[in-house]
């Protein structure tokens, strides 16, 4: 199975973290198969970048987000409050 999770980055008791999507199977740290976005809960304010285009299009094919990515989908409007994905706005020309 694909999982959306968060592999760990940084300094020893300075982490900060990426998106990516992974199989299940492999290790926290280890293989994934995309970089989909990075978080830092240390800076002031928490920094969270998404790229929700390629989320959603995971979440399509069948992704499932960690508990915590879910937490993070919900703050930047990826996911609902039900855990389903909200659409993308369309794109005025």
């Amino acid at each position: 199975m694909v999982k959306i999770r968060l592999r760990r980055t940084g300094k020893t008791k300075q982490p900060s973290y990426r998106l990516v999507v992974a199989d299940s199977r492999s290790p926290r740290d280890g293989k994934f198969i995309e970089i989909v976005g990075h978080y830092n809960p240390i800076r002031q304010p928490k920094v969270l970048e998404v790229k929700a285009d390629r989320v959603r299009y995971w979440l399509g094919v069948g992704a499932q987000p960690s508990d915590t990515v879910s937490g993070l989908l919900k703050r930047v409007n990826v996911l609902d409050t039900d855990g389903k994905v909200i659409p993308a706005a369309p794109v005025e020309a």
